[in-house]
């Protein structure tokens, strides 16, 4: 920790000693801007208001700063200029260093006239902006005052010129959900949106040719009282194709479009018609069905927008083409409004084989190797179902002074899986969402593992659900039917004496069978480019409730369904995800999760994979995966080398974190975690590990630092987290910060975790 520290304070003297030597004769590096604001009394927007508002109107953009020293300038002085532009020099200084910002640059008098444009159109008539610039040692300042009126306002909007269809149309949509309404501040941004908001209206009743610059806007500001009247007439030179609705002529697909062959397509003699689509597949490669569902519209409908996007957004998510293109071309007669519409549809390669080879250790002293190799094809059917294959195997041994030296684990797996993209329910139809597509998903699998030294388990899996959206924002996921089935076998004599010493062993070796429905919905609230984002999920999963009313269950493992007693529970998971954007570019971000499993009639505890788990590098960072819980329950070396899972039927988690970039290629981040989890019963855990109302005295907290590196496809993460209050720990004992010491090599190896991930932890 001292030599980081010691290093970075050297690159920060190193950077403020080199920089200005680097910089051109006569050249000064520009450092910012100040802005002084004073405005009429009549003014009602504040000071910090109009200051945040000016900045927008700056340039140029400063260099970064980092202890107030342009680090990321020192880099690009000390690598140079690359001799190749894809070199790994180049990669560097693309992501570590940035081009000087030198004073040359800085011209006021055009920034200063930018402020006042900008206030023009801002509604601020009248205002005046001067600026100068101020130098401190190799530092150059901007500064600028601005005066500002007071702010017009709108008195009327007025639609004005002939009384052509085009026109009638504008003035009537103009009045429903105008952006633009009396009383409102005149700003030029407001006009823009509302000419893009009635450009898009119109493009849904057939106006193809039609733009917002065809739209014109005049302000008159003379009535008086600082008001505005503002006309909106339709351009004279607007062409008569831009001022008429279109009506689609026809429709024709290319299902085997080549980029490399783009005038291939063109064949006329190998045509089919369907549903009123003409479709060119003259090796059959597609049912022509797929089109008919997939295109939302038919000749003879109005042009619209709306399903033109929809069109294309179908066509994408089928996953069968690898690019999608289309046009409108109008059909060639004068008088003729009407447009041919063409898709041009490139397919993915029919089939693909991807091999996997992965490494991994884990915290009970085991390291392993797992190899996968997955098949698909993505038109099984010639309808856009895409059939998967998964197999895969694994090993994994213990190391170190690990208690099971001896204890090899192995695994082998097989998994089926059909994508439908539509729902299917034999001998039903349910009609779909017109912009997103639906999915039906069909996954049976089969998993072997064998605990060397312990017990073999044998699971058996069938999913049948549906995934589909409503909109951008809201997915939905229904497992209308889920079976998994787990039985053990080759149970040694060393599992079953240490069985005979903790009998809540058994319930790893006990046959398992979950027959239920799961259903989840998640939402994303807040705008793509919005400070504040939300994102919700809630989760249910019902297991046996089908099967208990059948059977008559009432009592732990009284009935059994394939020999194994069936598995009663609800499940309820809810997240809440809050990510504040600050200045800088720094993120606040935030997760709550809440979990909730309660078992009943046949079951006592939750089977052993629905059980919540916590710690590791996605949840508390500072404790170990499985380290934390149940309760004040202080899992051992032996509980993680018997059970397969050690877990709980309830759990809460909270994650804070600051992230700030350093670069565009580095981040880092601030956390603190905490959470536990608890079980409803003693069985397992004894009643240390039973949730009450003293539950929040039992949460482990953990804090810690985090490296981010964004290698563009994927974000490599490691951070390092210590504990800060341990729930195993005595009541009264349990916060240890005052324990603390760095410099003590027993205390790092007991609470330093490293945790190593990919992609944000939340």
């Amino acid at each position: 920790m001292k030599l980081i520290l010691r290093y970075l304070i050297c690159i920060i003297f190193l950077s403020a000693c080199s920089v200005q030597k680097y910089l051109p004769p006569g050249e000064s590096l520009y450092r910012g801007a100040h802005i002084k604001v004073k405005k009429d009394k009549e003014t009602k927007a504040s000071e910090k208001q109009l200051k945040k508002d000016l900045k927008q109107a700056l340039s140029p953009t400063p260099n970064k700063y980092f202890l107030g020293q342009p680090y990321k300038v020192w880099w690009w002085y000390v690598l140079g200029t690359p001799k190749k532009e894809k070199g790994f020099k180049a990669f560097l200084l693309k992501r570590l260093g940035e081009a000087p910002v030198l004073s040359s640059r800085v011209n006021t008098k055009a920034t200063a006239e930018n402020m006042e444009s900008y206030l023009l159109n801002s509604g601020y008539f009248f205002s005046q902006v001067s600026g100068d610039t101020s130098h401190k040692k190799y530092f150059v300042y901007a500064n600028y005052q601005a005066y500002v009126n007071p702010q017009y306002h709108l008195s009327e909007i007025v639609w004005s010129g002939d009384s052509s269809k085009l026109l009638k149309t504008l003035g009537r949509i103009s009045s429903r959900r105008s952006i633009l309404k009396p009383g409102n501040p005149y700003n030029l941004n407001d006009i823009k949106a509302e000419r893009d908001r009635l450009d898009l209206t119109l493009k849904n009743r057939g106006y193809y040719y039609f733009n917002p610059d065809y739209i014109m806007a005049y302000a008159d500001s003379s009535i008086g009282g600082r008001k505005v009247k503002l006309y909106l007439s339709v351009k004279q030179s607007t062409p008569d194709s831009a001022r008429n609705p279109y009506h689609i002529n026809s429709i024709t697909v290319y299902p085997n479009y080549s980029l490399t062959n783009e005038e291939g397509y063109a064949a006329k003699d190998t045509f089919m018609m369907y549903d009123s689509i003409r479709i060119n597949d003259s090796i059959n490669k597609f049912k022509p069905r797929l089109f008919a569902t997939t295109i939302t519209y038919r000749p003879g409908s109005l042009y619209s927008s709306r399903n033109q996007n929809a069109t294309l957004n179908r066509f994408i998510n089928l996953g069968a083409f690898k690019f999608v293109k289309n046009k409108f071309d109008r059909v060639s007669e004068d008088s003729s409004y009407k447009l041919d519409a063409t898709y041009l549809l490139t397919p993915q390669k029919k089939k693909a084989l991807q091999g996997n080879i992965d490494g991994f250790t884990k915290d009970n002293g085991f390291l392993g190797l797992q190899t996968s190799i997955n098949w698909k094809n993505r038109n099984a059917m010639k309808g856009a179902e895409q059939l998967g294959l998964k197999t895969t195997a694994g090993i994994e041994t213990a190391y170190g002074d690990s208690i099971a030296k001896k204890n090899n684990n192995y695994r082998l797996g097989i998994e089926a899986s059909l994508k439908l993209p539509r729902y299917f329910i034999p001998f039903f139809h349910i009609d779909e969402n017109h912009f997103y597509p639906p999915n039906t998903n069909i996954i049976l699998g089969y998993e072997w593992y064998r605990k060397q030294l312990f017990y073999t388990k044998n699971f058996f899996k069938f999913q049948y659900e549906f995934t589909w959206k409503t909109n951008s924002r809201t997915q939905y996921n229904l497992g209308l039917f889920s079976l998994s089935y787990l039985n053990a076998s080759h149970v040694t004599d060393t599992f079953y004496a240490e069985a005979a010493v903790r009998p809540s062993l058994l319930l790893n070796v006990y046959p398992e069978a979950i027959l239920g429905t799961t259903f989840s919905v998640s939402k994303t609230i807040g705008q793509r480019f919005s400070k504040n984002k939300w994102y919700a999920n809630l989760a249910v999963d019902l297991s046996g409730n089908v099967a208990g009313l059948i059977s008559g269950a009432k009592h732990f493992r009284e009935k059994l369904i394939f020999g194994a007693p069936f598995a009663q529970f609800v499940k309820t998971d809810f997240s809440l995800h809050y990510t504040r954007h600050l200045k800088n570019n720094w993120d606040w971000a935030n997760r709550i999760q809440v979990g909730i499993g309660i078992p009943y009639n046949n079951s006592s505890v939750l089977p052993f994979s629905k059980l919540y788990t916590i710690g590791g590098s996605n949840s508390i960072r500072g404790f170990r995966a499985r380290d934390v819980g149940p309760g004040t329950y202080r899992t051992t070396d032996q509980d993680k080398l018997f059970f397969q899972l050690i877990g709980g039927d309830y759990k809460l988690l909270l994650n804070t974190e600051i992230r700030i970039p350093l670069s565009s290629l580095f981040s880092t981040a601030v956390f603190v975690d905490a959470g536990n989890i608890w079980n409803k019963t003693g069985i397992l855990f004894g009643d240390q590990a039973k949730l009450t109302k003293d539950f929040y005295k039992e949460l482990a907290v953990a804090t810690g630092l985090g490296l981010r590196i964004d290698a563009s496809i994927f974000i490599i993460r490691v951070d390092l987290g210590m504990p800060l209050r341990k729930p195993y720990l005595p009541n009264g004992q349990r916060w240890v910060i005052d324990q603390i010491d760095f410099s003590n090599a027993a205390w790092r190896k007991e609470n330093l975790v490293l945790n190593l991930g990919l992609g944000l932890p939340f």
